[in-house]
This record gives C-alpha cells, sequence and structure tokens, in this order.
C-alpha cells in the first residue's frame, strides 16, 4: 500500500485504538491519525461509524474509494492479513485460536477496568479490584517463560493486554492496587510490553496527565486512596 493510504480515527485515551496502533507500529506501516474527542463527536465522525466509537481504520483502495474499518480487533485482523512484516499471529489454526480467545479475555479485563476507575463508590471500586485481580490470576496461569505472551515472539495478544497494562503505571501511582504483587510472570510481561516501542508510541507523551484529567471528571474513588 502506498504511504498515507491508511488512516487511524482515535481518541487520547482509548485502549482499544492503542491496540491498533501498536500492531500499525509492529507492522512498520505507515498510517496517518486523527484524533477526534469523544464528548464532542464531529459529524464527519458520526456519518462514517456505526456505532459511534474509536477506533475507525480509513483505507484508501487502489481505484481511489475508501472503506472505513470499525471495531479494534477487526481493524489488527486486517493489518495481519494484509500488510507485511512481523507476523503478529501463530502459523498454527489452533494456536492461532487460543490467541484469539485470549484477546477477548483482554477486552473482558478492560470491561471490569472502566467500572475500577469511574466508580465513586468504595463498595464496588473493591468489587472491580477483586474482578481484576481473578481475572489476571487466570492470565499468570496461561504463561510461560515470557517475556511475551507466546514467550519470544510480540503477538496481538500483547497488542491487546500492553494497553490495560498502562493504565496501571497511572493507577498504582496514585494508591498501589497489590493486584500483581503474587503474580511474577504476568508483573514480568506488562514491564516487557512497557518497555516496547511499539507500546510506547501508540499513544501521547500526555497520556498520564490526559487520564488524571479523566478521574478528576469522574470524582473517581481510586483519587481519594492517594497518600
Amino acid at each position: 500500500m502506498s504511504q498515507q493510504s491508511l488512516t487511524l480515527v482515535s481518541h487520547l485515551l482509548c485502549p482499544y485504538v492503542q491496540r491498533a496502533a501498536v500492531a500499525l507500529h509492529e507492522k512498520n506501516v505507515p498510517f496517518e491519525r486523527i484524533v477526534i474527542d469523544l464528548a464532542s463527536k464531529p459529524q464527519w465522525f458520526l456519518d462514517i461509524s456505526p456505532l459511534g466509537k474509536v477506533p475507525l481504520l480509513k483505507v484508501r483502495r487502489p481505484d481511489g474509494s475508501e472503506a472505513v474499518l470499525f471495531e479494534s480487533n477487526v481493524i489488527c485482523e486486517y493489518l495481519e492479513e494484509t500488510q507485511p512484516g512481523a507476523r503478529l499471529h501463530p502459523e498454527d489454526p489452533l494456536t492461532r485460536a487460543e490467541h484469539r480467545a485470549w484477546m477477548e479475555f483482554g477486552s473482558a479485563i478492560l470491561g471490569d477496568l472502566w467500572g475500577y476507575e469511574t466508580t465513586q463508590d468504595a463498595t464496588v471500586f473493591e468489587q472491580k479490584r477483586q474482578a481484576l485481580l481473578a481475572k489476571f490470576q487466570r492470565v499468570e496461569a496461561a504463561l510461560g517463560e515470557g517475556p511475551y505472551f507466546a514467550g519470544g515472539s510480540f503477538s496481538l495478544v500483547d497488542a491487546v493486554f500492553a494497553p490495560v497494562f498502562r493504565y496501571f503505571e497511572v493507577f498504582d501511582a496514585i494508591s498501589d492496587s497489590h493486584i500483581f504483587d503474587a503474580l511474577p510472570k504476568v508483573d514480568a510481561w506488562r514491564k516487557a510490553l512497557a518497555a516496547r516501542p511499539s507500546v510506547r508510541n501508540a499513544v501521547v507523551p500526555e497520556y498520564p496527565q490526559h487520564l488524571m484529567e479523566f478521574l478528576k471528571r469522574h470524582q473517581a474513588h481510586l483519587l481519594t486512596l492517594a497518600a
């Protein structure tokens, strides 16, 4: 594909956008990035986004027409199927299916994270913390020697979990969740992902400040735990 043929429509904090951005960086694919405000969605975005969500990937066809892909996993799968560069899925069909299942598990974790970061209720906060701990215990049992989910090869499962772990870089700086205390494999994995250039470059440098502003706007219970 020619340069500027791919455009990623984004939001500064969206973890699903980050998945697609990580995959694009891992594939070393040139792309344009457009950031929108989801609190004030522009009409052109609503016109092309069936669900009103990001990410969108705008793909220019050879004839000059444009296709719009939505849903992060669909975008990641499209990039894997069409772009050169490192393979991000295993060759074996069964292993590939297992990876796709763990990608869905990563999405389930994001569901609990939403309540964890936005609730103002201490009871709900602890319930979500326990739910996250239980899910990460499942992940701990599935991990091998690392440094990545599938060992030495970076995969789309890593692209899915990297934005999950990025939240905790900010959250645990406010108040340690202790979620990873007894999960050495998960803890090592998240540190390896944090050091990956594609992961670092999936967000703007000001990401922590933007996330803190988000927590303040929601009057998150998490902020009341700050030392």
